[in-house]
């Protein structure tokens, strides 16, 4: 099995959590969808990551690829038989991917990417505008955790995964949750990081950082 992408991307470590808690072994493919090669153009025509090579089977996309191994590789189940959990998953990986990443990201691009990877000057004005745009998502996932000691649909689940891997992309910019203000939130994001996967995927993630020498 082998995963295509960058894996400080939320996305590629999504596909990679997924495959680690089902104790699947990989290779990483670091891929600059900027500069695809043909064998992974093949894959993701769209030049999208992740992308995902398993035996003679292809696929693109963060949401199909672990929609995908969770079917063809059922232990442990990251999307749940009961209809409402399995609801709530899908729901909190769509917040994940659609709301809670693209308000973050220009706080990735500003403080990290820019004057750290491309030493280029950030833009600070719009790293502070999405700080603001991620009070409410902020909000409402901390309100979600209800003073619990679990996880957001009952069971550790792909929503799980989602959220905690914008989380740490957000990281490499100084970004943290404030856990006065969301303490909910942050007891779940350390119970998430405190896993044995998650801890796998993130010595992974350092050695590439480590080398970038960002």
């Amino acid at each position: 099995m082998k995963i295509y992408g960058f894996p400080l991307s939320p996305f590629v470590r999504k596909v990679a959590l997924v495959a680690s808690e089902k104790g699947l072994a990989f290779d990483w493919e670091p891929t600059n969808p900027q500069a695809a090669g043909k064998e992974f153009l093949k894959i993701s025509p769209f030049a999208k990551i992740p992308a995902l090579r398993d035996g003679d089977f292809a696929l693109a996309d963060s949401t199909a690829i672990a929609t995908y191994l969770d079917a063809a590789y059922p232990e442990p189940a990251l999307l749940p038989a009961a209809p409402r959990a399995r609801g709530r998953a899908v729901w909190f990986e769509e917040v994940a991917d659609t709301v809670l990443v693209p308000a973050g990201a220009p706080i990735v691009v500003n403080r990290f990417m820019r004057p750290r990877l491309f030493g280029m000057a950030g833009d600070e004005a719009a790293a502070l505008a999405a700080e603001e745009a991620m009070l409410a998502p902020m909000a409402y996932l901390d309100g979600e955790l209800g003073g619990g000691e679990g996880w957001l649909d009952g069971a550790f689940s792909l929503g799980d995964i989602a959220l905690a891997s914008g989380f740490r992309t957000l990281a490499y910019a100084g970004w943290a949750i404030d856990a006065q203000a969301y303490p909910q939130l942050a007891a779940w994001y350390d119970r998430v990081c405190a896993r044995p996967a998650w801890q796998s995927v993130a010595a992974h993630e350092d050695a590439v950082v480590a080398a970038l020498g960002a």
